[in-house]
């Protein structure tokens, strides 16, 4: 199912939104908690300066001034054999991987992102779906290498409430379930 976009026409300005938050310091805790803080969108298509240089793919500015923040990725789940617990993998287009057959050579596209689960999940496995979703959570930029050996450059992490037990994911993972 495709991921509807709205955009409001009338976006208030940035320091509206701080200024708010200020006056609101006073208000219950429960109800602070319900307002989810801003993501930044950032397409999975900008991670990489265009037009590829001769020096090969460099980070864009976009995605370094996204790293540690709060950020909103639409992709494509990849559907793997071999499932892990606790993660699994988005990408800008639909991939398939065979590690039976292909072994530790994949087709993953460079902007591949690894999506960690909230640690207290890491036994949770999560169900493969087709089509675009989008994830809402905490970016992570550089190199990260696996128990397993595989290495990410970009990895999201996602809050406990997105695979919460018994509950929808929230909006930003609506499009995943655990089982």
């Amino acid at each position: 199912m495709p991921v509807r976009r709205f955009r409001s026409v009338l976006r208030p300005p940035a320091g509206l939104l701080a200024a708010l938050a200020l006056c609101c310091t006073g208000l219950p805790a429960a109800l602070a908690q319900t307002v989810p803080a801003p993501a930044i969108d950032l397409p999975l298509s900008s991670f990489f300066k265009l037009p590829v240089g001769p020096r090969g793919l460099e980070l864009s500015d976009a995605l370094r001034g996204a790293d540690g923040q709060l950020v909103r990725l639409e992709g494509y789940m990849v559907a793997r054999e071999v499932v892990t617990p606790g993660r699994f993998q988005l990408a800008p287009r639909p991939v398939r991987m065979s590690e039976h057959a292909d072994g530790d050579a994949d087709d993953l596209p460079p902007g591949t992102v690894t999506v960690l689960l909230d640690p207290s999940q890491a036994d949770r496995v999560v169900v493969h779906r087709t089509g675009l979703v989008a994830l809402r959570g905490r970016l992570q930029v550089g190199r990260a290498e696996d128990a397993d050996g595989r290495v990410s450059w970009f990895r999201l992490q996602l809050d406990p409430q997105a695979m919460a037990a018994g509950q929808s994911p929230p909006a930003g993972a609506s499009a995943h379930s655990a089982p």
